[in-house]
């Protein structure tokens, strides 16, 4: 049976930055259009948090039976490892989707945004369906699209949209750009994990652009995440705040670039992690100075 710590460890923290990030920006957008509300901030929060945990032990789940996990490179997986049954580890994704469709609902309760149910349902399937069924799309070379759309787009613009009833387009190009750096942080991992994944026929974006093309495209999702919310210097002048981030690009670029070792690529992610942390605040600093300030 596992313990507490791996079933924290199975949660794949070093991921929650991917949730966060996201609410952090789309709630800065709806500030900046006059209308944050943070009730709605903090349920967004828990809605993007537990889909997360969720899609975390659904691919610890799936990729577990598989045997995709067998031979792998990093953390622990519970259930490749052994350390909690397949059938725990399937609970576990299912009720974090569960509780997460509860924050949904009341959000969506106080928000009126009833269409916002489809796009509930929507996440979690497409959630299970990354690495879960007969037919998982992350396997496919997919997932960066799921990563992308629905940790980019969709937290973002539903935080913005629960509490401003309406979006900007600041919060469309925040969106994007945190969207971009969840890309690259699933991009170095599935460089790391390259090797594992051909032997187990994971057609992932990383396998099919291959080891070199892969690992330049981690570095230029960064880049253009970084400078495409330059375009609103005119319209907000403190956005330039986000080339602050800059610096913290810099070893994990390298390390994608000449790191050889599986190994060294592992704290790639939590590196990748913290520069989408950092990008959310100085992005939504950039927004909140600019509507205050001038």
């Amino acid at each position: 049976m596992a313990t507490a710590g791996q079933w924290l460890e199975g949660a794949r923290l070093r991921t929650l930055p991917m949730a966060v990030a996201p609410v952090i920006i789309g709630s800065a957008a709806a500030f900046e259009l006059g209308s944050f509300i943070l009730l709605n901030a903090v349920l967004a929060l828990l809605v993007g948090v537990l889909m997360q945990v969720g899609v975390n032990y659904a691919n610890d789940y799936s990729d577990g039976v598989r045997g995709t996990d067998d031979n792998r490179v990093g953390p622990l997986r519970l259930t490749a490892s052994g350390a909690a049954g397949p059938a725990a580890v399937r609970n576990a994704s299912f009720a974090s989707f569960g509780a997460a469709l509860l924050a949904g609902l009341v959000l969506i309760i106080l928000s009126g945004s009833w269409w916002l149910l489809l796009v509930g349902v929507a996440c979690v399937l497409a959630g299970w369906g990354y690495t879960g069924g007969s037919n998982p799309y992350g396997y496919l070379g997919l997932g960066d699209v799921f990563v992308f759309v629905f940790f980019g787009l969709v937290a973002t613009l539903g935080t913005t949209y629960t509490q401003a009833g309406q979006i900007s387009l600041a919060a469309f190009l925040g969106a994007t750009g945190t969207g971009l750096i969840a890309m690259a942080l699933l991009m170095a991992n599935n460089v790391r994990d390259i090797p594992t994944d051909i032997a187990a026929g994971k057609k992932t974006l990383a396998v099919r652009l291959g080891d070199d093309s892969a690992r330049i495209s981690y570095v230029m999702m960064l880049a253009a995440a970084i400078f495409l919310p330059l375009i609103l210097v005119e319209q907000l002048p403190w956005i330039l705040l986000v080339l602050l981030v800059c610096p913290a690009c810099l070893l994990p670029s390298w390390l994608m670039l000449k790191g050889k070792r599986r190994k060294s690529l592992i704290p790639v992610l939590k590196q990748t992690g913290l520069i989408n942390l950092g990008y959310s605040v100085l992005f939504s600093l950039g927004l909140v100075f600019s509507a205050t300030l001038g």
